[in-house]
């Protein structure tokens, strides 16, 4: 079951609480807002793995690129997990099928590690975090994932 912390998932994996910290994406290599932005502007590792991807290509849906980040000691990776096609537009952009690949694909890939990540898909685009984080929760039975509810000061 997922288990909740209350603080910075940044944070969190740069003092060694995560090996895998996981964040949503649209198709487009963005990263231009949300806690997108904030790894982009933190991490370009994470970046140029994003910007190694094809813009615009609708079958990154469900799959991932990533980086091993290596500082202050630490040593994890940060997923980013193409759960949305596109960036705005009315109702929900989060694609459910790709959170259902995605996770499916985390678990195969990072099972047994520490995994971190904010309500993918229930902010910006907007969908349902119960639908969400059953799927979640489904897919990474049996591993220890969080989600990291940002406290605001």
């Amino acid at each position: 079951m997922m288990s909740v912390l209350k603080g910075d998932l940044i944070q969190f994996a740069l003092t060694g609480r995560f090996d895998v910290i996981i964040h949503g994406c649209n198709c487009f290599c963005t990263m231009g807002a949300g806690i997108a932005k904030l790894i982009k502007d933190n991490f370009d590792e994470a970046y140029q793995a994003d910007l190694a991807t094809q813009i615009g290509d609708r079958g990154k849906l469900g799959s991932y690129s990533s980086a091993r980040i290596k500082k202050n000691g630490n040593i994890f990776t940060i997923v980013n997990g193409y759960t949305q096609y596109d960036f705005s537009g009315q109702g929900p952009l989060v694609d459910y099928g790709a959170i259902q690949k995605l996770f499916s694909m985390i678990k195969k890939d990072f099972s047994n590690q520490r995994i971190g990540y904010p309500k993918i898909g229930a902010g910006l685009a907007k969908g349902d975090w119960e639908v969400i984080s059953d799927i979640i929760n489904k897919e990474l039975d049996g591993e220890d994932h969080a989600l990291v509810k940002l406290v605001k000061v």
